[in-house]
């Protein structure tokens, strides 16, 4: 090839990448590609520094028009909840990739299919790799646990939903036994609502909260029509998780996450955490160690 049609074939990956959600940010960053984001999710904390990014979206809306002016060669988006958005962008000429992740092979294919996308495909398996072992590790200590506690995950307030798959398997994996798990496979949160009498009756031993945006009111769990006589409210045993450490199908509910997880079970049973499996940022100001 020679001439004008001689070019570099070489560079065709996505150089300029919007975020609409933190964990596409969060992976990029953790593969080095972090300089390729040239806008963020106004929710994005992780991590601290991607905060400096220009700001284009909420989650369920975004400003097209300042994505637009970016001029980005891919959009990341997330679910269902983005579709609106993503149509949008497309009509406009944009490039939109959206994942759908909602099970723990989901999330790690997930962040392998966006390190090809980016060309930097060991980087993702070597990352998938190490969040698989950090997996396995805290997997191993729970099953020294000297029993598995009865776990709700409160996603939501009100209506009550029920945890989403991800969520579910990190609180089997870090020790407890969900109370709803024939609803961890329902994709849309609205198909794991549950009724306050229906979660009473499953009696749950630990209560998990993680309302979106949202700082948990244990008072309000507390009060609610009967649960006084459930098992995790006699026993003082409700706590929060951070939703931006468990309710993103990224890196951090696989780190952090699971890791408060496994330390808020491991408190209920009287268990020491190997301190190279503590969490390493903030947890639930009421829970101390064993």
């Amino acid at each position: 090839m020679t001439g004008k049609l001689k070019r570099n074939w070489n560079n065709g990956y996505p150089r300029r990448i919007v975020c609409l959600t933190e964990e596409t940010t969060e992976t990029l960053y953790l593969l080095g590609e972090d300089e390729r984001i040239v806008g963020v999710s106004g929710y994005t904390v992780r991590p601290p520094e991607a905060r400096a990014k220009p700001k284009v979206s909420a989650f369920t809306s975004a400003r097209l028009d300042r994505i637009e002016k970016l001029r980005p060669d891919l959009v990341l988006a997330f679910s269902d909840l983005q579709a609106d958005i993503a149509a949008e962008l497309i009509r406009r000429g944009l490039t939109v990739l959206t994942f759908n992740q909602r099970s723990l092979e989901e999330i790690l294919q997930a962040i392998r299919m966006l390190a090809d996308v980016v060309g930097v495909s060991q980087k993702g398996q070597a990352l998938v790799s190490e969040l698989v072992s950090g997996l396995e590790a805290v997997e191993t200590s729970a099953r020294r646990f000297p029993r598995r506690p009865r776990v709700f995950f409160e996603e939501w307030k009100d209506p009550l939903i029920s945890g989403i798959q991800w969520v579910e398997e990190l609180v089997e994996l870090a020790g407890g036994e969900t109370v709803f798990p024939e609803l961890r496979h329902k994709r849309l949160g609205r198909d794991r609502i549950v009724d306050s009498d229906a979660v009473l009756s499953r009696d749950p031993e630990v209560i998990v909260a993680s309302w979106c945006g949202v700082k948990v009111n244990k008072d309000r769990i507390r009060q609610r029509a009967g649960w006084s006589e459930m098992a995790a409210v006699r026993r003082g045993q409700i706590y929060e998780i951070k939703s931006t450490y468990i309710l993103q199908p990224g890196p951090a509910a696989l780190t952090e996450g699971v890791r408060q997880l496994h330390l808020i079970l491991a408190h209920v049973c009287g268990f020491e955490v190997d301190a190279r499996l503590r969490p390493g940022e903030r947890v639930d100001p009421d829970l101390e160690s064993p």
